[in-house]
């Protein structure tokens, strides 16, 4: 089962071919920059680019960095408003002519960390939490995806929303400490503790890979654990996710 994966970031389009029998990259991850402004014309020719890199004729799964109901944006998130109730599968297998799924870049990569990683077979309610432009949030229950939990959305303060407090763009744009950021973090964390009670926290994104620079600073008794699949969960959730297209 090989399906191309495409994981849709604020700075980032990254794809690649997955075996999913074997949970294995058939490739290098090819990347190129998310077009500025992000807006939807500039950002499906850049996604297109990525697919005809690999000279793909089958199914593509996208992880897209916004809200998605049946392949429809109904938030714009981090991107250009523009976005907003666009038909985004649509959209892109218009452009590349290929069968075409879109799911919450957050929930792709969780489902990868369920399928494949330190979610697998944990019963109960399980939060994973990419760190990267934003903070994004796949929540399962004995192993099932409850879709479009933006918990980076909640508010903090004066802040929009808690992940422009303290996400890890926040933390290099400022040039933190892990620390400083590791404090910042903990509120977000102490926000999931008091709307919910997880077995397990699982991050991902960009941060995962220094969980043990910050976790001392995480103030709470939910076991907390770094993904296995680590900056790579957003390509193989977004396969995963189009596997139905394959039936």
């Amino acid at each position: 089962m090989e399906i191309l994966g495409v994981d849709v970031g604020g700075s980032g389009i990254k794809g690649v071919p997955v075996n999913l029998d074997q949970e294995k990259y058939l490739g290098d991850r090819f990347r190129l920059d998310t077009p500025m402004p992000r807006e939807p014309k500039a950002m499906v020719k850049t996604i297109a680019e990525v697919v005809k890199h690999w000279d793909w004729k089958g199914v593509v799964g996208v992880g897209f960095p916004t809200v998605i109901h049946k392949g429809k944006a109904l938030e714009h998130g981090n991107l250009d408003k523009s976005w907003l109730g666009l038909q985004v599968d649509d959209m892109i297998s218009q452009k590349i002519g290929l069968p075409v799924n879109v799911m919450n870049d957050a929930d792709a990569a969780g489902l990868a960390e369920m399928e494949f990683g330190v979610g697998k077979g944990v019963q109960g309610l399980v939060i994973t939490v990419t760190i990267g432009t934003g903070i994004g949030s796949g929540v399962f229950f004995n192993g099932e995806l409850i879709p479009n939990f933006e918990l980076g959305q909640m508010k903090y303060k004066k802040k929009t929303s808690i992940e422009e407090f303290a996400s890890r763009r926040v933390r290099l744009d400022n040039e933190m400490s892990f620390k400083k950021w590791g404090k910042r973090f903990n509120k977000f964390i102490e926000l999931v503790s008091q709307i919910s009670q997880p077995e397990l926290i699982i991050i991902g994104g960009g941060a995962s890979k220094n969980l043990d620079e910050y976790i001392k600073y995480l103030k709470t008794d939910i076991p907390i654990m770094a993904a296995h699949t680590r900056n790579h969960a957003g390509i193989i959730g977004a396969a995963l996710g189009a596997r139905h297209l394959l039936k």
